[in-house]
């Protein structure tokens, strides 16, 4: 059995997220799911 691994996002891509969320006043929820992704690897 592997061990899972949440993704490593980069700087610059958390940095776009925080913008999403403050500037535009998108949640966290929305933006994760408009990349694809699970909210808990997102705003960690």
């Amino acid at each position: 059995m592997s061990k899972r691994t949440r993704p490593t996002y980069s700087p610059e891509f958390r940095l776009e997220l925080t913008k999403e969320v403050i500037v535009n006043g998108r949640s966290v929820h929305e933006v994760a799911e408009s990349l694809g992704s699970d909210i808990s690897s997102v705003d960690k």
